[in-house]
């Protein structure tokens, strides 16, 4: 490999005790691919089989941890015990290929679907409804509140859910505190307005965390660890603003997690308010974390020199890849084998099989409008 990779290519362990190879992650994407029961498909075996062998971690798609937080079509369930036996399939391809797995573990909240919900109720912080389109789907239904006790009971239901992930022979879970869903609705002042404990917009993230870990020292018999996806503000108003991010990274940071994982389409974007900054996003979270704990950044990196530049100007320890490794899943071992240049950046219409892309992501990458590049060959 070039020299100018070499830092990509560092191990690291984790606070935890769970060691990488690397510093190059799969990032967690939706696949809508999981089987008529919400188990993981042998289409999804064969498509994190196929990526695993040159990151470091791949971060699954997000699992959801009880039935009313569906947020997706054929997305893969976490919500109880029958679950386990696919998941510790997918665990099995991803050690196979030598990369650690971690599962996001996600509760949709007023983002669900409701027709994929029993009842087709949602529910929330507060019952504001969702502005707007959101993703592949347009949810304007305003949620039902949960009382404290429902809150304690997700709670518990994600603390379940992270067992099942140890069960399963997992090395960690993410919390999906991003892009809108439940636990970023606990955050933001849009959604929760409460007045009852959870009016702290962060006791939410605190108690799952430490219930999280109280299950891992009951449960793991090897290191596990947990990390964070934050969006870092929203577009609501009011909404979360750089200044709210600050206020929730450190107390992540206090309760001892093993990395931040930044959610943005672009890794370059710059702060949308509240702020005012030639820096982007990324460069001024690193800054502020200042080395308390592992970030991972990601957004719109295509090539090596992408990922590089994350790690040294954005300042992060990590670098997820999303689409990148969907249209080339040997990225990463291209990289090693100073082969950068045959990194594939399109997709055409016969490239499924090349890339091992289960078929109903494969549709919708082929039906959704400048998700993924795409060329078309012409026929004459």
């Amino acid at each position: 490999m070039k020299e100018k990779y070499q830092h990509l290519f560092q191990d690291f362990t984790f606070k935890s005790g769970v060691g990488v190879r690397n510093r190059l992650m799969m990032a967690p994407m939706t696949t809508f691919s999981a089987d008529v029961d919400d188990y993981v498909s042998q289409e999804e075996l064969d498509y994190y089989k196929e990526r695993s062998k040159g990151v470091g971690a791949i971060v699954t798609a997000c699992a959801y941890v009880t039935k009313n937080g569906k947020g997706f079509d054929g997305q893969m369930g976490i919500d109880h015990d029958g679950t386990i036996a696919g998941l510790s399939k997918l665990a099995g391809v991803v050690h196979e290929g030598g990369a650690k797995g971690i599962v996001q573990l996600y509760h949709g909240g007023r983002l669900a679907v409701p027709r994929l919900t029993p009842n087709g109720e949602t529910v929330s912080a507060g019952t504001v409804a969702p502005l707007g389109d959101r993703g592949f789907y347009s949810i304007d239904q305003a949620p039902r509140e949960l009382t404290a006790k429902e809150v304690y009971e997700m709670i518990g239901s994600f603390g379940e859910s992270a067992r099942r992930a140890i069960e399963a022979g997992f090395d960690g879970v993410e919390l999906h505190g991003a892009t809108g869903y439940l636990l970023q609705q606990f955050v933001s002042p849009h959604s929760n307005q409460r007045t009852d404990e959870f009016q702290d917009r962060n006791l939410f993230a605190v108690k799952l965390i430490k219930e999280v870990r109280n299950v891992i020292k009951a449960h793991a018999t090897k290191p596990f660890l947990i990390g964070y996806r934050f969006s870092p503000e929203e577009p609501e108003t009011p909404g979360i603003t750089m200044k709210e991010t600050f206020g929730l990274l450190d107390t992540l940071i206090e309760q001892d997690i093993d990395y931040l994982h930044i959610a943005t389409t672009e890794a370059w974007a710059k702060p949308r308010r509240g702020i005012e900054s030639e820096k982007s996003r990324t460069e001024i979270i690193s800054e502020y974390v200042n080395g308390r704990i592992p970030v991972i950044g990601v957004g719109s990196i295509h090539t090596a020199d992408d990922a590089s530049l994350v790690l040294e100007k954005g300042k992060t320890d990590f670098v997820a890849l999303g689409r990148a490794i969907v249209i080339d899943p040997h990225w990463v071992e291209k990289v090693v084998n100073g082969e950068e240049d045959e990194i594939i950046h399109h997709l055409t219409e016969s490239d499924q099989e090349r890339a091992v892309i289960p078929t109903p992501l494969w549709k919708l990458i082929l039906e959704v409008e400048g998700w993924f590049p795409i060329k078309l060959t012409i026929h004459h």
